[in-house]
């Protein structure tokens, strides 16, 4: 069978290199009990350590994939060794087998469901327009309500811990944290729980931590200034508060609030975590290469089923993004994709890159994160710690002991392209380039 993906494409895919060094192992037909493939999909039986083969399995169309072992990563080593081989020329024409088959239909099963629920409810709109606006201004001013009583006892919370002194911290504060991170849940405002909690985590150094807290209580403090507000603040500024609190836009809203933009986006970098168990979350960094917008798109898999769409660092894709309305409007959906292209990533002097990302941080204090694409940037290690030296000065990275050593080595000391998340203190590199040879490229999972 023929493949439109190519071996290093089907690497790319890998969710560390570990996982892409291990499914280069297993992509041998010696390890296979059965292989086989279509139009549609590709599936395997691989051994394993017990006595019954692993079934993996994968939708060609979405790169979307399915194995029966007990890995924590997606795609596992053996869906990984499945789309090497098939980018090889490895895997054979075959009848579909019914587990594959059983797969396939329910995912089509989902989506048909999803299709269906959505046009029921816009014929339920459609067909009493007030009732529904009146039943959606109900929900949300019990939101509100709901957010407006949290973030006042938030509020007060926070005026306890100062005048108790950050210095007694222990066991029964962090036990009151996490307490009070689990009533913003409540409250029905999510993201201040991470807030708090991350608040407790960097209380665990100590008082060298202090700074952080305070940065953080100063930010959630005028969150709850701007929700009190909240009637005389403009629509962005509106939006940017409800991002802060955790109160995502749906697609009905971003129909009607959010900006669509078609363009060729370039994939810059992107970052995969494990939230929770078996949770994970994903941001992927784009860079319209007509409009010259930053896009980020950002997302969740639960459970190993994987990504309903698929992004290659340092490839190009037709798209059509819809933005999620704020003052430095950044976060977007993908509402339609087109086949990915090798291209050229895009970087900019550092002084450039950085005054982008200031003028974004002053429209939207809340931001967690700005895209910087810096060209010529060096990495170095010292005073026990890594940084980036460009022509606007030394930035602080936020790297791990390995990360750091496998791009200065991947540099060899000389000037890269590198592309990151900045969060107005520190760094975290996504991927490095030179040139335009993929053999050049570094990446945060590698």
């Amino acid at each position: 069978m023929d493949s439109a993906l190519t071996a290093e494409q089907a690497l790319a895919l890998a969710p560390d290199g570990a996982s892409a060094k291990a499914a280069t192992g297993l992509a041998s037909d010696r390890h296979w009990v059965t292989l086989g493939g279509d139009a549609e999909a590709l599936w395997g039986e691989c051994k394993g350590s017990g006595a019954k083969p692993y079934q993996a399995q994968v939708d060609l169309a979405a790169l979307v994939t399915r194995c029966s072992c007990p890995s924590r990563k997606f795609p596992c080593k053996h869906a990984l060794a499945l789309l090497l081989m098939h980018a090889r020329g490895g895997i054979g024409a075959a009848p579909r087998p019914a587990w594959v088959e059983e797969w396939l239909n329910s995912r089509r099963d989902r989506a048909e469901k999803k299709e269906q629920a959505a046009a029921k409810a816009a014929a339920a709109q459609a067909a009493d327009p007030d009732a529904a606006a009146a039943a959606a201004a109900k929900r949300e001013a019990a939101r509100w309500k709901r957010i407006d009583q949290g973030t006042a006892e938030l509020q007060r919370w926070i005026g306890d811990q100062l005048r108790r002194g950050l210095a007694a911290f222990g066991p029964q504060q962090r036990a009151e944290w996490t307490a009070m991170a689990a009533r913003m849940v409540d409250a029905q405002a999510p993201a201040l729980s991470a807030q708090v909690l991350a608040a407790a985590e960097s209380m665990a150094s100590g008082v060298a931590g202090a700074p952080a807290v305070l940065e953080r209580f100063g930010l959630i403090w005028l969150l709850r200034e701007a929700v009190v507000r909240r009637e005389t603040l403009s629509p962005p500024r509106l939006a940017d508060v409800r991002t802060a609190l955790g109160w995502v836009y749906d697609k009905d809203d971003l129909a009607t609030l959010g900006e669509s933009v078609s363009d060729r986006w370039i994939v810059q970098g992107q970052r995969i975590d494990e939230r929770d168990d078996r949770l994970f979350e994903r941001r992927v960094w784009l860079r319209g290469q007509a409009s010259g917008r930053d896009a980020l798109l950002h997302d969740y898999a639960y459970g190993g089923r994987g990504w309903e769409q698929q992004w290659l660092d340092g490839r190009s894709v037709e798209a059509n993004l819809r933005f999620f309305p704020g003052s430095a409007p950044l976060r977007a959906l993908a509402l339609e994709q087109g086949a990915a292209q090798p291209a050229p990533r895009w970087s900019q002097p550092a002084v450039e890159a950085i005054e982008r990302a200031s003028l974004a941080f002053a429209a939207n204090p809340w931001l967690p994160w700005w895209p910087l694409s810096l060209a010529d940037a060096v990495p170095l290690r010292e005073r026990e710690r890594w940084w980036l030296h460009t022509a606007a000065g030394r930035l602080p990275l936020a790297l791990g002991e390995a990360a750091g050593w496998n791009l200065l080595a991947h540099s060899g000391g000389q000037a890269l392209q590198v592309m990151g998340e900045w969060d107005g203190r520190s760094l975290r590199p996504l991927s490095a380039w030179r040139g335009e040879d993929a053999a050049q490229n570094w990446s945060l999972a590698a």
